[in-house]
């Protein structure tokens, strides 16, 4: 059986998530990673990465259930391996605190709800660089490339794996040493958090739609830092390690789903997968898995001569 050349767009959480699911669950796939940006340039690397899922308006529950469930059992098993200090994936407990008694008191993605409880943070520096490796070991390639158009890629790959999304809400965070505090601290409108981590706390955030601006705003560090300190006092203490300020390609809802692209006069397979917005490392391995199942779906429907 011939090759098959799956191109997957994005070295992202998403996209190396993506990449490693293919690559290791078919070995008749040679899969080839492109970016323009890889670890520690990505949006990735900024996320707090804390697993915690918010619902999207138009996806059924279930599905979105399932996409935690994955992405928690996937990271669980590496936060309890010999491999977790490397990956940057661990434990991490704490809690929630709410101005005024929510009215969804049990969110989905849990069977029981308290205001305090155990999840998993999962840090990007270290689990993208991970997951390359990863992707390597099954035969998979990574090529730095500034990909503009799907078209570029119609003649060398026979399936198309989108998982590049604009961003359109700017999202700032701040590293700060503070080995003292174990335990994450959340505002429930989300907007305040202290994230303990393996080498530094990471204390935000900012979520500005329509905000196109990469440049760190003095004015929001101040304002995270006030919003922090005055969930966690000690923190005035704490020393800014760095500053990071990046765009989250966000959608009313993420976009997992295949279609079938003309390029460059060619019927082309396309799986998209993007569109998580704040949620990409929570969801990143259930809607890999999901992709997985389109693409195993285009190479049932290829013709013969596409696989011989």
């Amino acid at each position: 059986m011939k090759t098959v050349r799956v191109a997957v767009v994005g070295a992202g959480v998403i996209g190396f998530s993506t990449a490693v699911c293919i690559a290791e669950a078919l070995p008749s796939c040679s899969v080839t990673l492109l970016a323009d940006k890889f670890s520690p340039d990505t949006t990735s690397d900024g996320a707090a990465g804390i697993l915690f899922a918010a619902k999207f308006p138009d996806i059924p529950l279930e599905r979105q259930k399932r996409w935690f469930k994955d992405s928690f059992e996937h990271l669980l098993a590496i936060a309890q391996s010999q491999h977790s200090p490397e990956a940057g994936v661990m434990l991490s407990s704490g809690w929630q605190i709410f101005k005024e008694v929510p009215a969804d008191k049990k969110p989905f993605w849990s069977e029981f709800f308290g205001q305090a409880f155990t999840t998993i943070k999962c840090e990007c520096t270290s689990y993208l660089p991970w997951l390359e490796k990863r992707l390597s070991l099954s035969g998979g390639q990574v090529q730095q490339r500034r990909v503009t158009s799907l078209d570029e890629l119609s003649s060398s790959y026979d399936i198309i794996v989108n998982c590049s999304g604009l961003g359109s809400k700017i999202g700032q965070v701040l590293k700060v040493v503070a080995p003292w505090l174990q335990h994450f601290i959340r505002d429930g409108d989300g907007k305040t958090y202290i994230y303990p981590g393996i080498h530094s706390v990471t204390v935000g955030g900012t979520r500005q739609e329509g905000d196109w601006r990469l440049q760190v705003d003095e004015g929001d560090t101040e304002s995270i830092l006030e919003r922090c300190i005055r969930l966690e006092p000690s923190l005035r203490e704490a020393k800014v390690l760095s500053k990071w300020v990046g765009l989250r390609p966000s959608r009313r809802n993420p976009r997992v789903e295949r279609e079938v692209v003309q390029l460059q006069g060619r019927r082309v397979p396309v799986v998209h997968n993007y569109g998580h917005g704040g949620w990409g490392v929570t969801l990143a391995w259930g809607t890999a898995l999901d992709a997985l199942g389109l693409v195993r779906n285009c190479l049932r429907e290829m013709p013969p001569q596409a696989k011989l």
